[in-house]
């Protein structure tokens, strides 16, 4: 596609066409391929010869959608995964060995803590946290053994920021390797490798697919540290089914138009809680009062789909919130077209101690909205009727 813009070559780079001349990529649901002879099947397996095998390691819809996402981050090459969190922990398992280190920031998305807390140090792989607030102490957390530096940002769900060029100059200037979880913000509106991050992680799950229809997560990256995480991929198998792939490849074509929605009902709904008696304070990276709004803007393009605020009255008046609500889902997902309220503290984060919940600022009172596609005016009716 040339010089084409992301989101048109999101909509243009398709797999090649096939003698039935489609407009559209079809679905190829096959667990295996046919070689052309026993010297093409040696050549493949060799991996002296590009082409498909076995679906567990490539299949024409996982790999468009690999390279449509790793056109739009900016990357080298990216792999195709069952699920986010399978991207995560593939990257993490792919790159680490026994006695590695890693630096993360302390506010992570819960089963991400899980990974680092209970099942990398089986391996012998620990880990030290950095807070957000406190970027002056990370340089102090890195170690002889440091070889990854894990952010994410924004966070889940409390919604603070990385600055990706700080993260950038500190990773390399100690020879780690960065790794970015751009959930939120997704490729539309943040990309992480402008910064120096070397790998790049989506929860296809969320706005990738923008319909909650099915799982699915993706890594992109340097080609060097994606031919070191694919061994692991290629032989552990968590591996996209080609259904899913073919259906989130085809959601990339509509996610300018679906995040710029997105974006300005989230704005919208901030406004309005900022001004709410029963809410005690909002979190939206475009808000004005977010303490890092200037970094927001510099970095994101629009704020994203995701608010958080704090309800007066704690727990109960939460779950009261929650059980009132007529219209919004309750759910424990995010990025769908319709809009979805979370208690993170009793669900996505309950996994947390109490300590390490109070350090991310996860109080019993914060909610997490995750805004769709409705009418705005509903939207907020909902809310509003909820909160009185």
């Amino acid at each position: 596609m040339g010089n084409s813009r992301p989101e048109t070559n999101a909509i243009r780079n398709q797999t090649e066409r096939t003698e039935q001349h489609e407009h559209s990529t079809p679905l190829f649901m096959t667990s295996s391929f046919v070689f052309d002879s026993a010297e093409h099947a040696r050549a493949l397996f060799a991996r002296e010869q590009e082409g498909n095998v076995y679906s567990r390691y490539s299949n024409p819809n996982t790999d468009e959608f690999a390279a449509k996402m790793s056109q739009m981050e900016g990357a080298e090459a990216g792999i195709s995964t069952a699920s986010g969190m399978s991207a995560i922990f593939s990257s993490l398992a792919g790159l680490l060995e026994q006695g590695d280190h890693v630096l993360a920031c302390r506010s992570l998305f819960g089963s991400s803590h899980q990974i680092l807390n209970g099942i990398l140090p089986k391996w012998g792989i620990n880990f030290s946290y950095g807070d957000i607030d406190q970027p002056e102490n990370w340089e102090s957390l890195i170690q002889d053994n440091t070889r990854v530096l894990f952010v994410e940002t924004p966070s889940n769900p409390g919604l603070d920021l990385i600055d990706l060029e700080w993260a950038g100059k500190l990773a390399h200037a100690h020879n780690l390797i960065l790794i970015v979880d751009n959930c939120f913000a997704t490729p539309y509106l943040q990309r992480p490798m402008q910064y120096g991050a070397d790998i790049v992680l989506h929860s296809a799950t969320k706005f990738i697919d923008g319909q909650g229809r099915g799982i699915g997560g993706m890594i992109v990256g340097k080609q060097r540290y994606i031919d070191e995480i694919s061994f692991f991929t290629r032989h552990s198998g968590p591996a996209l089914s080609p259904f899913n792939a073919w259906m989130f490849s085809k959601s990339l074509e509509t996610l300018p138009a679906r995040m710029d929605r997105h974006c300005q009902n989230a704005l919208t709904l901030t406004e309005f809680l900022e001004e709410h008696k029963n809410v005690e304070w909002v979190k939206y990276p475009h808000l004005p009062s977010h303490p890092q709004y200037e970094l927001a803007k510099k970095q994101m393009k629009q704020g994203g789909g995701v608010v958080s605020f704090g309800i007066s009255g704690g727990y109960e008046s939460a779950t009261t919130f929650l059980d009132n609500l007529q219209t919004i889902s309750l759910s424990a997902n995010l990025g769908d077209s319709r809009t979805i309220a979370t208690h993170p503290a009793s669900t996505t984060h309950s996994s947390l101690s109490e300590e390490e919940r109070q350090a991310v600022n996860i109080t019993e009172g914060m909610m997490r909205i995750a805004v769709g596609l409705e009418a705005i005016e509903d939207i907020i009716g909902d809310v509003d009727q909820a909160l009185r």
